[in-house]
């Protein structure tokens, strides 16, 4: 099922809003708010999505969402200058998101549910 996805997703998203002051970047203030903010919207999107009884594929506004903010999390840290560390957890993390976003969207659709990237046909029997 598609939920667990975007309970890692979330749980990322968690990690985002705590990640400047575990990974010690807390003194870079634009690094602090863009992760904590884009790190809650990650959060709030990607448990939407997994509580979302009828979940919809690629017509998913949550996963688009949460996708959305792991392509940003992986500019990020070219964008603000973030050192090594810092810059291969927002990376990997980052792809990690988009990867099971577009899992999770491509699943619905190979499923039957319905999204515009949907290839199934209905039977008319």
């Amino acid at each position: 099922m598609m939920m667990w996805k975007n309970w890692v997703n979330a749980v990322i998203g968690l990690w985002f809003i705590v990640a400047p002051w575990a990974l010690g970047f807390s003194d870079k203030t634009a690094a602090v708010w863009t992760s904590v903010i884009f790190g809650l919207v990650q959060l709030i999107a990607s448990a939407w999505a997994a509580t979302e009884k009828n979940h919809t594929g690629w017509k998913s506004w949550q996963n688009w969402v949460s996708l959305i903010m792991g392509v940003w999390f992986v500019i990020q840290p070219f964008a603000l200058s973030l050192n090594s560390g810092e810059k291969w957890s927002s990376v990997i993390l980052g792809l990690i998101t988009v990867l099971l976003n577009l899992w999770s969207m491509s699943d619905a659709a190979d499923h039957g549910w319905a999204g515009f990237g949907s290839t199934k046909k209905k039977s008319t029997t």
